[in-house]
């Protein structure tokens, strides 16, 4: 089955050149110049994926997120963008993006993340998994964490990195095996994009005290349950 892709860029030259890159790829592509197309785009489309950048006219990228992940919060989304400085790089992951990429960049790399993230998103269709941690319920096909009925949806790489850490409650998960299975890599600009994850993934499971999300510093993560 063709992935749809949904590109907005306006630098139509770059945008067109992805394009016709991801379609040889096998993608369906259609890119799109400002937010405000984009989400009409989206209100009449079916796509797998979004990639975006920051500097549009009009709203930026970033207003654009926030819309995305209000109105469909199952759609994953990345960032393509020449915004490097670590404040837009942290806004960008806290919005909910599966990952943030830097302009000039690899094509092939691009293809790559985009298909690391379709993956993730497959495995949803997987028979459905449900963790029990503590007063939480964890349905990672769903990307639904649950707390007194009250139902969260995760964004597609935060699913993912619970679920690493789901299924080794009370054990170490190595920080390399992560970054190397969710990010391509293990280098400094993904580790920080961890680190960003795992701060939210601290926040959401907040809710139950006998909960813990021990960072072990250069080494890794232990998810403590309490049980």
């Amino acid at each position: 089955m063709e992935h749809r892709i949904l590109i907005v860029e306006d630098d139509a030259d770059l945008g067109n050149l992805v394009r016709r890159y991801l379609e040889v790829k096998g993608f369906g592509v259609t890119l799109i110049t400002d937010g405000r197309t984009a989400m009409q785009e989206l209100a009449i489309g079916s796509y797998a994926i979004a990639v975006l950048d920051v500097m549009l006219p009009g709203a930026d990228g970033f207003v654009l997120a926030s819309q995305i992940r209000q109105a469909y919060p199952s759609l994953p989304f990345l960032f393509l963008t020449a915004r490097r400085q670590q404040a837009d790089v942290l806004k960008g992951l806290s919005l909910g993006a599966d990952d943030y990429m830097l302009k000039p960049f690899d094509v092939d790399e691009l293809v790559l993340r985009i298909a690391n993230i379709l993956r993730r998103s497959g495995d949803r269709e997987k028979p459905s998994q449900h963790y029990v941690l503590g007063d939480y319920h964890f349905h990672p096909q769903e990307l639904s964490l649950e707390l007194n009925g009250q139902r969260r949806l995760l964004t597609e790489k935060e699913s993912a990195l619970l679920e690493m850490l789901c299924r080794e409650p009370g054990r170490l998960l190595r920080r390399t095996f992560v970054l190397e299975s969710l990010w391509g890599s293990a280098d400094f600009f993904n580790g920080r994009s961890l680190d960003v994850f795992i701060g939210r993934l601290r926040k959401l499971l907040a809710g139950d005290p006998r909960l813990e999300l021990e960072v072990v510093r250069g080494a890794g993560f232990i998810l403590h349950t309490g049980a």
